[in-house]
Parts: C-alpha cells; sequence; structure tokens
C-alpha cells in the first residue's frame, strides 16, 4: 500500500483535548458518520455526557442520519455570525448534543489558518463541558482534517474490506503518524461477515503498517454486517433505540466499552 507522496509535513504539536476522540476513515462510504452517532449514543447510554461535532463540511450529514433541522450549524460560526456554543443542538432521542456541519458549504481545508485554528481552539474550550468529545471528520487528509485530527487524544480509522478503503486507511494513518508519531490511532473494521473476517481484515492493514510505517495500531473492534444499520439510516432513528440487541448494536457498544474502561 501505497500514498501519492511521502513527503508529509510534521504539523507543530498544539493542545489535545484529553476527552476528545476523532473517527477517521480516508475514504467516504465506509460508515464513518454512522459509526460516530452510535459510538456516541453508546457512551451516553454508559452515563457520559457527549458532543458530537461534524468536522465534514462538504458533506455533513450527521443532522440528516438524525432527522434533525438545526436552528444553528457551522456555516454561522465560520462566517462569525454566531459562537461555536450558539450551533450546539441537543438531540434528546440520544440524550447528546451535535454541533452540525453544513452540507455543500467547502471542506474546513478552505479555511484561513488562524480561522482554522480559532475553530480549534473553541472546540476544545467548549468540550470542556463534556464527558466526551466525538469529532467526526471528513474524509481525505486535507488541511483541516489533519488540524482537526491533532485535537484528538484517540484516533479511530474506520475501514472494511475493500481494497481501496484498506489503501486510503493506510494512507491516513501514514500521514498522521508522520505528521504526529505519538498519535494513538486505534483501528475499527466495520461491515465484517463475522469477527474472524473482521481480524484478517486488520491483520493486512497491520502487515502494511508494520512493514512500512514499524508501527502497529491495535484493532479497536470489529462491526459485523448488519441489515438493520442501513434500515435505521433510512429511517434516520438511531441503531441503539430502534435496534439495541442487534449484532451491530452490541458490536459499538462492547469498543465504547472498552475506551471508557480504559480510563
Amino acid at each position: 500500500m501505497t500514498t501519492k507522496s511521502d513527503a508529509v509535513p510534521k504539523t507543530a504539536p498544539r493542545t489535545r483535548g484529553r476527552n476528545v476522540l476523532a473517527v477517521a476513515s480516508g475514504k467516504g462510504g465506509v460508515g464513518k458518520t454512522w459509526f460516530s452517532i452510535t459510538l456516541t449514543h453508546a457512551m451516553v447510554l454508559e452515563g457520559h455526557n457527549a458532543l458530537l461535532f461534524d468536522g465534514d463540511l462538504g458533506l455533513a450529514n450527521i443532522d440528516i442520519q438524525l432527522g434533525l433541522m438545526p436552528k444553528h450549524d457551522l456555516g454561522g460560526v465560520i462566517s462569525g455570525r454566531i459562537s461555536l456554543k450558539d450551533a450546539i443542538t441537543h438531540f434528546p432521542d440520544g440524550g447528546f448534543d451535535i454541533i452540525a456541519g453544513r452540507s455543500g458549504s467547502g471542506s474546513l481545508a478552505n479555511l484561513p489558518a488562524s480561522r482554522l485554528q480559532a475553530l480549534s481552539d473553541d472546540l476544545l474550550q467548549t468540550g470542556k463541558s463534556y464527558d466526551k468529545v466525538l469529532i467526526d471528520l471528513g474524509a481525505g487528509v486535507d488541511q483541516g482534517v489533519r488540524q482537526m485530527t491533532g485535537l484528538a487524544n484517540t484516533v479511530i480509522v474506520i475501514t472494511n474490506g475493500d481494497p481501496t478503503s484498506l489503501t486510503d486507511a493506510y494512507a491516513f494513518i501514514k500521514i498522521t503518524h508522520m505528521a504526529r508519531p505519538k498519535t494513538d490511532i486505534r483501528v475499527v473494521i466495520n461491515m465484517a461477515k463475522d469477527k474472524k473476517e473482521g481480524q484478517a481484515i486488520y491483520n493486512k492493514l497491520l502487515k502494511a503498517c508494520e512493514g512500512f510505517l514499524k508501527i502497529s495500531p491495535p484493532l479497536l473492534g470489529v462491526i459485523r454486517a448488519d441489515a438493520r444499520v442501513s434500515e435505521c439510516i433510512r429511517n434516520q432513528t438511531p441503531l441503539l433505540t430502534r435496534h439495541p440487541n442487534c449484532d451491530a448494536a452490541r458490536d459499538i457498544e462492547a469498543i465504547a466499552q472498552t475506551l471508557l474502561d480504559e480510563e
């Protein structure tokens, strides 16, 4: 697995939020936003108050998946019309707060560096009011994605068995590691036939990471393929509300428990 360029600039160290998790994929279409929503919900069910931040301005869809119509979104924050706190919308069915993006408004990479840094600082400050802050990163590895990644204490890379998904996940891990070598990177395999297949998919990614990067990002969990996931997305209803006992729900609950137990 290779990336287009090996010349990855190191990013200057910045303050990280001890309670901040970032969810990345490198490639779209692997269930990143659904996973971010469901992991946030699982942590709330374990007694933690949480904020979910939609860091994908170009294809923002957290509010769509939840069936919400927020009065304010990140677009208003970036334009300077409202503060980040004013953009918070509560999702009562899940018991957590979200900051919605604005689909089609362009990526965070288009923001001036000073504005992007101010937004990052605001998010860390706002996040102090929560036990957990989850950032649903945009796909790819542009400057905005890298900036938001740098805020997180732990970065979760979600992928599946598709070769392009694995290649892009490796590319994200490589660029993140080269920019910030001490980043805590974990891997989640989504839509696996079973746990055995998920482990085999992970082993392919691990082999590339160990062979070329000399790192071994651990497997955080495997989420089994479950038809009820797409049903919940179509119905704009959280999986843990509609089908709390299905395989995928239990798999994400196990991932949440692993993360929380480490505290």
